[in-house]
């Protein structure tokens, strides 16, 4: 089959996806189930269909499956006990109600840096939620701020795997490195901010409904700020640790890097929230936990499902070749840092992944790179840079992340299009911006 009938069939399928959901209302499973069965029908062979089919829902369930039923855990307990609301009240007393987003912003940059993006989402949707109940801040709003503060440092900084391998692939300094994705990524942040403001500006987007909590709580019975950020703060503390001790003894071999190895995986990290989290629990009856944990796993099981079918229809897009093939004619072309850009973009909004966009988009531009004007110590990070900024847009339909943003903050398919999605190709526009002014000084 040819690149150009493939390349339609997959802009079909996307298209597809986008009226089934937001114009026909189709639940978003049934309607990525059906367009990855017509994808895999019409370009993949026989009998790789039903594997890959298995192979995307598979993989994507077993790398977030149990960090979002965790984290639902965390989220649902903090809510019901009043954890969240202690939270809330407490920064909103420090920066006031019309700067929370800010503040929900800067927490989610900070935490992004060491934290995958769709951990530190989970763990903090329930924050971002009361920030936007409290504050009367439209919920699509309060959510984009933060999905983009943590979406532009997993994109471009180490310890995150995409800019990681992609550095040690281009031999590039992972020091200086962490300093310029981070130097780069606020700008993008800022920008993603002010963008989120306005689209949603005299909309009628709704805040997020008010936190329901146990109607023995009152507000003067809040569970203490101190024991409410424990099952937050803990977690990302462990995996942060881990991170880092991983970026300075890459072989793992010193004590205090063997004694985290275990407790800084994000599974135990966030089991070891979970714990913390029953400390907020008043009533500590087997009957009670039960129906708090029941609670949490229902709410995770639609997610855990429309998460998993979009990783689904992101490996039939990914087995049908596009992103290697339209990778392969751009590469040809001599536009210097554009074309290590415009590849990891085009990757990112064929088949999802941030990761795979970054690393595959650096197979092609590594041999390219004397060509490009670009083997140099400068030439080498700024294309590396490059690619994190071209991994951002467009964040869609095919995106694990897309649906985790949209579900952990109620929001629709539709009001996520139109409000997140756009967000992430500004971010990645601000970011190339920056990448491509510091060439005219430095190249």
């Amino acid at each position: 089959m040819s690149v150009l009938t493939t390349s339609i069939l997959v802009g079909v399928s996307i298209i597809a996806i986008i009226i089934l959901t937001s114009r026909l209302k189709i639940k978003a499973f049934i309607a990525l189930f059906i367009v990855s069965l017509f994808l895999a029908f019409t370009t993949l062979p026989p009998e790789k269909i039903i594997g890959t089919i298995k192979e995307g829902f598979g993989n994507t369930m077993a790398s977030i499956g149990f960090l979002i039923i965790l984290g639902a855990i965390i989220g649902i307990t903090l809510d019901k006990t009043g954890g969240t609301l202690s939270i809330a009240r407490y920064i909103l007393s420090k920066t006031g109600e019309k700067r929370s987003a800010q503040a929900l912003g800067i927490t989610g940059f900070i935490t992004g840096i060491p934290i995958f993006c769709d951990s530190a989402f989970i763990i903090l949707s329930g924050l971002a939620k009361s920030f936007s109940s409290r504050a009367k801040l439209a919920m699509p709003f309060v959510a984009t701020v933060l999905a983009t503060s943590l979406i532009v440092v997993h994109c471009l900084v180490p310890p995150h795997p995409g800019a990681l391998a992609s550095a040690g692939m281009l031999n590039v300094n992972v020091g200086f490195l962490i300093i310029l994705g981070i130097l780069f990524s606020i700008p993008a942040a800022v920008a993603a901010y002010f963008w989120s403001k306005w689209i949603t500006k005299g909309r009628n987007y709704p805040p997020a409904k008010e936190i329901e909590i146990d109607s023995e709580i009152t507000l003067d019975s809040l569970p203490p700020v101190f024991l409410s950020f424990l099952p937050i703060v803990v977690p990302l503390l462990l995996i942060t640790i881990k991170s880092l001790l991983n970026l300075a003894d890459k072989e793992g071999t010193l004590l205090i890097s063997k004694v985290f190895y275990i407790p800084g995986e994000p599974i135990i990290a966030l089991s070891a929230g979970v714990l913390l989290s029953i400390l907020l629990i008043k009533n500590k009856t087997i009957s009670a936990l039960n129906s708090l944990f029941t609670e949490a796993i229902e709410k995770a099981g639609p997610i855990l499902i429309v998460t998993a079918s979009g990783g689904m229809f992101g490996m039939v897009i990914k087995s049908t070749g596009i992103g290697e093939s339209l990778g392969g004619l751009l590469a040809g072309t001599s536009l210097g840092l554009v074309v290590p850009f415009l590849i990891s973009s085009a990757m990112k909004t064929a088949q999802g992944s941030a990761t795979v966009a970054i690393i595959t988009a650096t197979s092609f531009i590594e041999p390219m790179l004397p060509v490009l004007g670009l083997d140099s110590e400068w030439g080498r990070i700024l294309s590396v840079l490059a690619m994190g900024a071209g991994s951002m847009p467009v964040s869609h339909a095919n995106d694990s992340y897309f649906w985790v943003v949209s579900n952990f903050s109620d929001m629709d398919p539709d009001t996520a299009l139109k409000v997140y999605s756009p967000a992430t190709v500004i971010t990645g526009v601000v970011v190339f911006a920056c990448v491509w002014i510091t060439s005219l000084f430095v190249l």
